[in-house]
């Protein structure tokens, strides 16, 4: 098993984990803060948007599974890539489209996902590659959230399955039965 680790963010972490949470090769998903100046921020002082960071998931895979370009080609297909600092509803740069590449592979594969997806896009793609920075897990309560109680949620409702139907139509046979 070749484990691997992907850091994206693609608007609120609920919406991004769920997408990800059900296909083969992912192992485990954390939702968390990247890419700001505020050690240890609170999910209350990220969605001011005044620490930079945005809300991001962390996917540890198996690459023997699935790689790292289907990851961003998924993320690609599931959100909005041409919206800058914002995904529906969700506006500021704490809900910016970026990869967090941990290596100059995982870079260099970023620019080719951008270049793939561009190649379907009518409008340009704003997705930032952004440098690794220090990873900060959100609070407990947000781990998870979509196989907790996201059903139970109308914005989570009137956001996920919608992707979830983009990655059913692209990806089924990415996704664990």
């Amino acid at each position: 098993m070749a484990q691997e680790v992907a850091t994206i963010a693609g608007g609120c972490f609920w919406c991004t984990e769920a997408v990800y949470q059900n296909l083969k090769g992912v192992q485990s998903i954390e939702s968390g803060y990247i890419g700001g100046d505020k050690a240890d921020p609170t999910y209350e002082e990220v969605c001011t948007g005044r620490t930079g960071h945005a809300e991001a998931i962390r996917i540890t895979y198996d690459a023997d599974v699935i790689s790292y370009g289907d990851l961003l080609d998924i993320h690609f297909a599931t959100h909005d890539p041409t919206t800058l600092n914002r995904q529906g509803n969700d506006i500021g740069t704490q809900y910016r489209s970026a990869i967090f590449p941990h290596d100059a592979v995982q870079e260099a594969d970023a620019k080719a996902a951008i270049a793939r997806a561009q190649a379907d896009q009518p409008n340009p793609i704003v997705t930032t590659i952004e440098p690794m920075a220090p990873w900060y897990p959100a609070e407990d309560y947000h781990q998870k959230y979509w196989e907790r109680v996201g059903d139970r949620n109308p914005y989570c409702m009137a956001v996920i399955p919608p992707k979830l139907q983009k990655l059913q139509k692209k990806f089924a046979e990415r996704i664990v039965a």
